[in-house]
């Protein structure tokens, strides 16, 4: 490659840059649309994968002289069709959820740091307290509860007369058992 071709190589090839951009987010939106806002909700692993797969193939249809117009639309259409596809079935299989789906696991209770829970889930003391923060609680002792939820947020619960573990549903019991 010389080295004009380096910053410069042609209107042709910013022109095809337009073009296919233009076309290929027309298509992207469309879809999406069609797909509804699941497509890109991220609320679980599995979501985050196709939104980044959906990025990385936009990116490439637009940049890659390797790759046409069309093949770029049908990627993206067949990620946002099987990310529809899997959402669809989740609702309506338990199997299948469980396959695409982690469960909420509580990391704090009654105050105190469940410490299994939270090597089995990979996050330090210093998540937890960053969590705690952002709730303006100012101790872990404040806290009835804290929730990894299946997104990988932390959801702060303070301490409150009302709290129960049944207030709780769908999170793994066994993880209170660690105090």
């Amino acid at each position: 490659m010389q080295l004009d071709q380096l910053f410069f190589n042609g209107f042709e090839s910013l022109i095809r840059s337009v073009v296919v951009g233009v076309l290929a987010y027309i298509a992207l939106l469309v879809t999406l649309r069609i797909t509804g806002k699941r497509t890109l909700a991220k609320l679980n692993a599995f979501d985050l994968i196709v939104t980044v797969a959906l990025g990385s193939t936009l990116a490439t249809a637009l940049l890659s002289k390797d790759t046409v117009l069309v093949e770029g639309v049908l990627a993206l259409l067949l990620l946002c069709g099987l990310q529809y596809c899997v959402s669809w079935l989740s609702v309506r299989s338990k199997w299948v959820r469980d396959l695409v789906k982690s469960e909420p696991c509580l990391v704090v209770h009654n105050g105190k740091a469940l410490h299994a829970a939270l090597k089995k889930e990979r996050l330090t003391i210093d998540e937890i307290q960053a969590a705690l923060r952002a709730a303006q609680l100012h101790d872990i002792s404040e806290a009835d509860a804290v929730v990894l939820e299946t997104n990988g947020k932390l959801s702060v619960i303070p301490r409150s007369e009302t709290f129960t573990a049944e207030t709780l549903p769908g999170i793994r019991p066994n993880a209170a058992s660690d105090s």
